[in-house]
């Protein structure tokens, strides 16, 4: 049984989505739905808060760095695990790379097209009144084959302003299926790549409790289920997994070094890896005995002076590499393979 599925996306990046999607996680899941999430493009930061949300694991769909037979199985995956599949998009619905005759590659379109759910466009409105229908308009037509199927209004400043925007949009093909109020309490806080990591956020749970609230009160959530479709992306016969890179992998993880996509060290189990964690930040070293040792993402450079005093830590990846074992760094964790960090 495959569940189906429904995008949130938005005009712009900064509209709202990821909290909106955290609360819609959350209001399901008290519904006893079981509701599967999943993020649109390369993010390991908001996949932490949905699963915080949904206490499912988040997949991550992206358009510019996967296959489409890779999308195809993710998605399918995701549809067979729950009842209801809720994916937020990146930046603006039609934001992407862009390619020689394709402007938007990657974007959350993209992906809607190709997927075929329906999007629910989340749309900022705390700067406008009637322009409102011609903001919806132009989304809803600018691609035939994206189907904005309802509009979520977000940053509402009050009744008079919420029957302005609907009355501006009654005009036009579409539902509006809420109007969230303004709430200082709903506000993420960010620094560069994105969001403070889930993990950092203290009184997350309260937070995501505050989102389902305003959900509930807010949105016609049954409305909203309605409108989820299928997945029409046919899921190849074989999919091609990147291999591990050895036999037993040990890998970084805490605040430091948080950025891996759950879907690869799945598929490296499968092939029969054996995978182990150890903390740079708790001054660990990698476990004898493995034949490669992966140092993700992350946000090591605000922990570089603690990093650079741990000499458990740095003399295991020194012995390690002094043994042959294959010691790779990807972003955050080729910065610490270095000599140093420079804050300029």
């Amino acid at each position: 049984m495959s569940a189906p599925g429904l995008m949130i996306a938005a005009p712009s990046t900064g509209s709202g989505k990821t909290t909106l999607t955290l609360g819609m996680l959350r209001a399901f899941q008290a519904r006893g739905v079981q509701v599967v999430s999943a993020k649109i493009g390369p993010d390991y930061i908001d996949p932490r808060f949905h699963e915080a949300a949904s206490g499912r694991v988040c997949v991550n769909l992206d358009g510019w760095a996967m296959r489409p037979g890779l999308i195809a199985d993710l998605a399918s995956r995701a549809a067979r695990q729950g009842e209801l599949v809720i994916a937020e998009g990146v930046m603006g619905l039609f934001d992407g790379g862009a390619s020689a005759g394709h402007l938007g590659h990657g974007s959350t379109a993209d992906l809607a097209r190709a997927l075929g759910w329906p999007v629910l466009l989340v749309v900022d409105a705390s700067g406008l009144g009637q322009s409102v229908a011609a903001v919806v308009h132009g989304f809803c037509s600018f691609d035939p084959q994206v189907r904005v199927a309802g509009i979520i209004l977000n940053k509402v400043a009050g009744a008079r302003h919420e029957n302005l925007l609907r009355a501006a949009l009654a005009g036009l093909d579409v539902p509006v299926l809420g109007a969230l109020p303004r709430s200082a309490k709903t506000a993420l806080p960010s620094r560069h790549l994105g969001l403070v990591q889930a993990m950092e956020h203290g009184g997350l749970d309260n937070f995501i409790d505050e989102a389902a609230a305003l959900v509930e009160a807010h949105l016609d959530l049954e409305a909203i289920a309605r409108l989820a479709g299928p997945l029409v992306m046919q899921r190849p016969e074989t999919c091609r997994k990147l291999p591990a890179p050895g036999r037993h992998v040990a890998i970084a993880r805490d605040e430091a070094f948080a950025f891996v996509y759950p879907h690869l060290l799945a598929g490296w189990k499968q092939a029969g890896a054996q995978i182990s964690f150890f903390s740079p930040l708790a001054d660990e070293a990698p476990c004898a005995g493995v034949d490669a040792v992966f140092l993700p993402g992350g946000y090591p450079e605000l922990h570089a002076a603690r990093l650079a005093g741990n000499g458990v830590f740095m003399r295991g990846l020194q012995e390690a590499a002094a043994s042959n074992v294959q010691v790779y760094g990807e972003c955050g964790g080729y910065m610490v393979l270095g000599r140093g960090i420079v804050d300029v």
